[in-house]
């Protein structure tokens, strides 16, 4: 039986791993098959000991590892509005991160892949240039309630008939109706309160403007509610 030979590492020593010139340390000695592997920085992977060397005898370059920590400020999901877009609506499909290295500059960019809500145009901006509304959990119901907003002007007023015969019909007509435009209002002012908290944040008049909108759209409700919804049979 072939005696087993020492290894040339022991687990704690530096070494460089030759076929890529990065540095690690052994943290596993393994004898396999008549020679002994070894495991660096802690890693699943085994390296053959001719592909390793003690630091101090490499002469080669050696590359050194860098560890990069990325905060990410958004996420997929997440309702944002873009620098230079008013107040469209995109939602964060993608991200991903570009890491640049110079000889005397380094940096790390996000960029975010988005697709705007009303068409589902593609845009790719940075963090700094989005401005979050609603995150991932909430943003389908932030769209529902915006959405309630913009088409609640293309309800066309409820028609009632005079003749005495459709009576019961008209009567439940106007209960709905009045039911509709009950739970409309409370949308509308759950979309004020909204856009009146982004605006107590950031300060940006395109909020106010909506919050003018709304108020505007309230107003007119109330109006149409005083004429139009008189009880018919009265």
């Amino acid at each position: 039986m072939k005696e087993r030979k020492k290894p040339k590492f022991k687990i704690g020593d530096t070494v460089v791993i030759t076929i890529y010139g990065t540095v690690g340390k052994v943290t596993d000695v393994k004898w396999l098959d008549g020679m002994h592997v070894y495991g660096i920085n802690g890693s699943e992977g085994l390296f053959m000991e001719s592909s390793l060397q003690n630091l101090s005898e490499y002469e080669g370059h050696v590359t050194e590892k860098e560890r990069i920590d990325i905060e990410y400020r958004y996420f997929i999901g997440d309702l944002v509005q873009v620098k230079g877009y008013g107040t469209d609506l995109f939602k964060i499909v993608g991200f991903r991160t570009e890491i640049w290295r110079y000889k005397e500059d380094a940096w790390e960019d996000v960029i975010y892949e988005l697709a705007r809500i009303k068409d589902g145009e593609w845009l790719e901006a940075g963090d700094e240039e989005l401005t979050l509304v609603a995150d991932a959990e909430n943003a389908e119901m932030f769209i529902q309630k915006l959405g309630l907003l913009f088409f609640s002007n293309k309800k066309k007023p409820l028609e009632f008939q005079s003749t005495t015969s459709r009576y019961r019909k008209r009567e439940k007509q106007f209960l709905e109706e009045r039911k509709e435009q009950s739970q409309l209002i409370d949308t509308l002012l759950d979309i004020y309160n909204d856009y009146a908290l982004l605006y107590q944040f950031f300060q940006d008049e395109e909020y106010k403007q909506i919050m003018r909108m709304i108020v505007r759209k309230l107003e007119l409700i109330v109006a149409n509610s005083r004429s139009l919804h008189q009880k018919p049979w009265q």
